[in-house]
């Protein structure tokens, strides 16, 4: 009663393919819009923008970047923090040694670097699929590493290896606060978003689940693997370098190679597995499962522990946290294997044939 199609009538084909062809659809993500640039901005406190909303923001974009890769067209990764570091240095090297680079060209450029390295190390995805690719795309990890601390051009001739940014505007308006910063992370999030729905798509979109689904039958019916792969890399590479270049110069302001370590890799392949593969909506669940969980737990387990008069240390905290959290991916993996997105489109679905169940 509450979610149906049923006298919502199409007149041109423009209206029968547009991204949300249910009305409830769009009154909700305007409302949605309306919270995230309006609601949330005026009431949240700056703990909430720098620890949670800022990381969640970032962390979905990225994971959308993976998802076009690993989801739509079936090439895992490891080497997601590699593609996030070569967009954050090249954003950082055009940043300073351009003079006046304006901030969002920045980001445009260091994800162009991110294409073009993700393309490199897309080369043996022509050949190798599986694991062997994951091993392939891991190497870019380890080169990765291995240049930002060696080549000191990369770092401007930083002794340290640590770089950092300041003074950050976007048409004139400085990013000095916490508010500013999130809007800023948003608004390229929404952009980037509607870009990739539209992109899958496409016909470069159908092309991409041709070759998950079976790369030998999509050949033989027309579809040129080299192209359909490789545009996987770039587009995959280049939304993943732009969210690197956020995480460098929004959220963390000083950095160091460390901070995309092969550790994000994972990170980022767990929110696209719990989310929900070939899901652009699975992104933001798995990246909000992956940000918020731990954080609540940090909170959570002293007070249940204080309920029964013990106390636990930060120590134990965190591998308290460590235990439960790995515990509950693998009871989503058991429960819902296609991810957090695929709950989500069953709620939709019972919306529309309630209260008729038959």
């Amino acid at each position: 009663m509450f979610y149906r199609e049923n006298g919502q009538f199409k007149t041109s084909y423009q209206a029968d393919q547009q991204i949300f062809p249910i009305r409830q659809d769009r009154i909700a993500m305007l409302v949605l819009l309306a919270v995230l640039f309006l609601l949330i901005p005026a009431f949240a406190s700056d703990y909430l923008f720098r620890a949670i909303l800022i990381p969640l923001v970032i962390m979905s974009l990225a994971a959308l970047g993976v998802n076009i890769l690993v989801g739509y067209c079936g090439q895992i990764s490891l080497g997601s923090g590699a593609f996030m570091a070569v967009g954050a240095y090249g954003a950082y090297n055009f940043f300073v040694r351009v003079p006046d680079m304006p901030l969002i060209p920045a980001v445009i450029l260091g994800g162009l670097c991110a294409m073009a390295f993700g393309i490199l190390f897309g080369l043996p995805s022509l050949r190798v699929r599986g694991l062997y690719l994951a091993v392939a795309t891991l190497a870019a990890q380890f080169f990765s590493d291995w240049m930002f601390l060696r080549i000191k051009w990369f770092t401007n001739d930083s002794p340290s290896g640590s770089v950092s940014v300041s003074h950050l505007q976007v048409f004139g308006f400085p990013l000095d606060t916490a508010t500013a910063r999130y809007l800023f992370c948003l608004a390229l999030l929404v952009v980037v978003a509607l870009l990739a729905k539209n992109l899958v798509r496409s016909a470069i979109g159908r092309e991409w689940m041709a070759i998950r689904d079976m790369d030998v039958a999509a050949a033989v019916i027309g579809i040129r693997p080299m192209y359909a792969k490789l545009s996987a890399f770039a587009v995959s590479s280049f939304i993943i370098g732009m969210a690197g270049a956020l995480w460098a110069f929004v959220h963390l302001g000083a950095w160091e190679p460390a901070a995309f370590s092969v550790e994000v890799s994972f990170k980022l392949l767990f929110m696209v597995i719990i989310g929900g593969l070939g899901s652009i909506m699975g992104s933001f669940f798995g990246a909000a499962f992956i940000v918020v969980l731990p954080i609540v737990l940090n909170q959570f387990l002293p007070w249940l522990f204080g309920l029964f008069g013990a106390q636990i240390s930060t120590a134990g905290v965190s591998h308290a946290e460590l235990m439960i959290f790995g515990a509950l991916i693998v009871w989503f993996l058991i429960v819902e294997p296609h991810g957090l997105a695929k709950l989500w489109s069953t709620a939709k679905q019972k919306l529309r044939i309630w209260p008729f169940p038959h």
